[in-house]
C-alpha cells in the first residue's frame, strides 16, 4: 500500500523554524506498531495520523517512542494540511482524539486549536530533575507535565540539562516544563522529555494548556503571546478561555511526498 505524507512546520511562517510534524492521512486505521515504526522513520518530534469520519476527523499522534495523548504543534500541522493542501472549505475542523473532541478553526494565515485547561498545582520536584538543573527553579507545579517557573527569559535561554541525569526519571506521555516571564512575549519556555529520541521539544502546544492558565493567572490577563526558546524558535498567540484554552499559530508546508509499506514489512 501506498500512503502520501507531509512534513509541516508548526507555530512558524517560516521553514525551518517552529516544530517540524509528519501527517500521514489514512483510509483505515494501520496496526498501532507500524504507526509507531512509520513515527520512527520519519524522526521528527511527532507524526499525526488522522482517518475521516462522520462526524469529522479522528486524530492520533505517535512520537518515535510512544503514541501520546495529546500534541498541540502536529494537530496544527493536520489542520493546515486539510485546510491548504486538501482545499477544506470549511472554517472549523472537529477531531475526535484521546483527549476528547479538538476543534481547530481558521484564523486569517493562522489555525486557532481549541484544546483542554490543564492548570498545575505546587508539586515537589523530582531529586533526578533538581539534580540536572544547574539553576534551581523559584517554583515547582505539575500538571500532565511538570512545570518549573524561573525569574528571568535569560534563565531559561542559559539552561542546559544534564540528560543522563534527567533520564533517571520516566515521565511518559509528560515532559518537564521550564518557563518565565519574557521580555518580547507575556512568557518563555521550553520542554525537555526525558528518555525521549528528541530531548528537547521545538515548540510543544500541549504544554501551553498548562502553562496558559499559570500565566493567565499571575499576569491578570486572558490574552498571552508566547515564545518557546528553542534553537528553532516558535510563536503562539493563546487565551484562558475559562474551562479550555485557545492556542493560535501559523504553518509552513516543506514536503510532500509518498512512502510504500509491503505486505509483510515492519510490525
Amino acid at each position: 500500500m501506498e500512503y502520501r505524507v507531509y512534513h509541516v512546520d508548526a507555530f512558524t511562517d517560516r521553514l525551518f523554524s517552529g516544530n517540524p510534524a509528519c501527517v500521514v492521512p489514512l483510509e483505515r486505521w494501520l496496526p498501532d506498531e507500524v504507526q509507531l515504526l512509520i513515527a520512527a522513520e520519519n524522526g521528527v518530534a511527532e507524526t499525526a495520523f488522522f482517518v475521516e469520519t462522520a462526524k469529522g476527523f479522528h486524530l492520533r499522534w505517535f512520537t518515535p517512542d510512544l503514541e501520546m495523548d495529546l500534541c498541540g504543534h502536529a494537530t496544527l500541522a493536520t489542520a493546515h494540511v486539510i485546510f491548504r493542501e486538501f482545499g477544506f472549505k470549511g472554517e472549523e475542523l472537529r477531531f475526535g482524539s484521546a483527549s476528547g473532541e479538538l476543534l481547530v478553526r481558521r484564523s486569517g494565515d493562522s489555525y486557532v486549536l481549541d484544546f483542554p485547561r490543564r492548570p498545575p498545582v505546587p508539586a515537589e520536584l523530582p531529586a533526578a530533575i533538581a539534580q540536572s538543573l544547574a539553576v534551581q527553579p523559584i517554583a515547582v507545579f505539575k500538571s500532565r507535565d511538570y512545570l518549573l517557573e524561573y525569574r528571568s527569559e535569560e534563565e531559561i535561554l542559559g539552561l542546559r540539562p544534564d540528560r543522563t541525569m534527567m533520564d533517571r526519571i520516566n515521565l511518559d506521555p509528560g515532559g518537564v516544563i521550564v518557563t518565565a516571564p519574557g521580555r518580547m512575549s507575556d512568557f518563555v519556555s521550553r520542554f525537555f522529555t526525558p528518555q525521549a529520541t528528541i530531548f528537547e521539544d521545538p515548540v510543544t502546544g500541549s504544554a501551553h494548556c498548562s502553562l496558559v492558565p499559570f500565566w493567565s493567572e499571575r499576569l491578570g490577563k486572558k490574552g498571552l503571546s508566547a515564545i518557546q526558546l528553542s534553537a528553532r524558535r516558535g510563536y503562539l498567540e493563546c487565551r484562558d478561555e475559562g474551562d479550555r484554552v485557545s492556542i493560535a499559530g501559523k504553518a509552513v508546508t516543506y514536503s510532500r511526498g509518498n512512502f510504500r509499506i509491503e505486505a509483510g514489512s515492519g510490525g
